[in-house]
């Protein structure tokens, strides 16, 4: 691989899915005919105009529909503004443009900014009240696309499923003083605020798909569940969603000041050639001139006066949030991923350089690195490299998970998962010198794979069968604000008696209540009280 190395450092760094599709929307709109419907291709009306979709066997698709403007020209760097009307009907049979972004082995290359689209999918023929469900993609906030993820088997479970996309890297979160809209903020996160934006879209239209506008879903992975945390806490998100899934989201607990993050966008500015720091100046850069000059370490929001307040940890703690049902979830290898793309690229983990990979792993001093390497020596893993992973995935995932567990469980309720198939397929990277078990992204393909045996997945009988427990799970909470469903183990609630998990694994899942010692949370906890 020829990315630079550090860009993997910071967790949550890929963009998730399957095969990346590049297919534009073409734009072109027609006059519906009685001739056209009859013959099973399926039109709704929406709030921006009519859509004509793709019917199958089992789902209507809507593919490609605008759900703000594009955010091109003197709308770059500013709120998502309305989606203009159009006459006739739109081509809605396939995906638009995603956002602006590099190449990647997790994702495919876009120059495009005219990418404020989602599709809908529902299930086929008539229907009414069903819960919704919004899918937010992954990718660090610099790569992902709506277009990767097939969720014709939560439809099947009865749910409406909308995948969007929403702006990515510097062109999404960008915080600068010239680009505010008034001294102090708000300035950057512009990409929750299309997120935002979708949400609003479905609760005008969503009906009309067959779909509950009150009840609606958000869930995503990786940055999609930082994401899914984030519109948690906006009030800018308050009533557009009953409910939240979280997947290998709950890295980043603490949020970047307003004021590191225009420092930040000042150093961006001037490398990328506006050394005038002018609104102006940024508006008129080139595509390829933003993604060039990108911070190599990736995007996370910032607390920028108005989408985002206050911190998440923050404001989960003291229960100032969106108070809606939660899962809450990771998996048991998440760090492994970053480090076999350290190893692919060159920087295997060594005993002799472990020290060093801490440090750089956690941005610690060499002193605090050996500290920690004696809760995780060399002598207790099969290798230097998972002996890393094990620590990364403790103090950047799991323990952080755990912590908002017992924060928001006092609120609202709560179901916490691990997802714990040491098995699962590799779909993103080659082989390693270990293996990679439940690393990060790895649910992906139980929640969206297409339940045969001869799937691309390359999930075995026994995988597919937790898979289709997983999917209902997923709509169940959906549908009913409890995962637990008739013919699949029980999920309790999380408590702080008792910490209890879902560990979802297979032959089928089983609660588990050992989470917090097999992760050292008490550790981190202490190391994170004392810094």
């Amino acid at each position: 691989m020829s990315r630079d190395r550090n860009r993997w450092r910071t967790p949550g760094r890929l963009a998730v899915g399957a095969a990346v599709i590049a297919i534009v929307l073409t734009g072109v709109t027609t006059s519906a005919t009685a001739q056209e419907q009859s013959h099973g291709a399926p039109v709704i009306s929406t709030s921006g105009g009519a859509v004509r979709g793709v019917a199958t066997s089992t789902t209507d698709e809507f593919l490609g529909i605008p759900y703000a403007a594009p955010p091109v020209g003197k709308l770059r760097w500013e709120p998502p503004a309305p989606a203009a009307r159009w006459h006739g009907v739109r081509d809605a049979t396939q995906f638009a443009p995603h956002c602006a972004q590099p190449a990647g082995s997790f994702g495919k290359a876009s120059m495009s900014e005219d990418c404020l689209y989602l599709n809908v999918f529902k299930p086929a023929g008539h229907a009414s009240h069903l819960p919704v469900m919004v899918w937010i993609h992954g990718g660090a906030l610099v790569t992902g696309e709506s277009d990767d993820y097939d969720p014709t088997n939560l439809v099947r479970n009865g749910a409406v499923v909308v995948t969007i996309n929403y702006r990515l890297g510097a062109l999404g979160f960008l915080a600068h003083p010239a680009l505010a809209n008034r001294p102090g903020g708000p300035s950057g996160d512009y990409g929750l605020m299309d997120q935002q934006a979708a949400l609003r879209w479905v609760q005008r239209n969503i009906g009309q798909f067959g779909g509950d506008d009150r009840d609606v879903t958000i869930f995503g992975e990786s940055a999609g569940g930082l994401s899914v945390l984030s519109q948690l806490v906006s009030h800018g998100a308050r009533g557009l969603f009953d409910k939240a899934i979280v997947e290998s989201g709950s890295y980043n607990p603490t949020q970047t000041s307003l004021a590191d993050a225009e420092t930040s966008g000042k150093q961006f500015a001037a490398q990328a050639g506006c050394a005038d720091q002018t609104a102006a100046c940024l508006r008129n850069l080139p595509v390829s001139t933003i993604l060039a000059n990108e911070d190599v370490s990736g995007y996370t929001p910032d607390i920028d006066g108005q989408v985002l307040t206050q911190s998440l940890k923050t404001a989960f703690a003291i229960g100032q949030f969106n108070r809606v049902p939660i899962v809450n979830g990771t998996n048991h290898d998440e760090w492994r991923l970053f480090v076999a793309v350290s190893e692919l690229e060159g920087q295997p983990v060594t005993a002799a350089n472990y020290l060093s990979m801490i440090s750089s792993t956690l941005g610690v001093p060499a002193a605090v690195a050996a500290v920690i390497a004696t809760q995780y020596p060399l002598s207790a893993f099969p290798s230097p490299a998972i002996a890393l992973g094990a620590l990364g995935t403790d103090a950047i995932f799991a323990c952080n998970a755990l912590s908002i567990d017992q924060s928001v469980s006092r609120f609202v309720p709560t179901f916490a998962y691990e997802f714990n198939d040491e098995n699962a397929p590799q779909l993103f990277l080659p082989p390693v010198s270990f293996p990679y078990g439940a690393a990060h992204a790895s649910e992906l393909p139980y929640v969206f794979n297409t339940a045969s045996a001869a799937s691309p997945t390359g999930l075995s009988a026994a995988q597919i069968g937790l898979a289709s427990t997983m999917q209902r799970y997923w709509t169940s909470f959906a549908a009913h604000g409890v995962p637990s469903t008739f013919g699949a183990p029980f999920w309790p609630n999380f408590t702080n008696l008792g910490n209890r998990m879902q560990s979802l694994l297979t032959p089928q899942p089983a609660v588990q209540n050992n989470f917090a010692a097999e992760h050292h949370c008490a550790f981190w906890a202490a190391a994170s009280a004392a810094a």
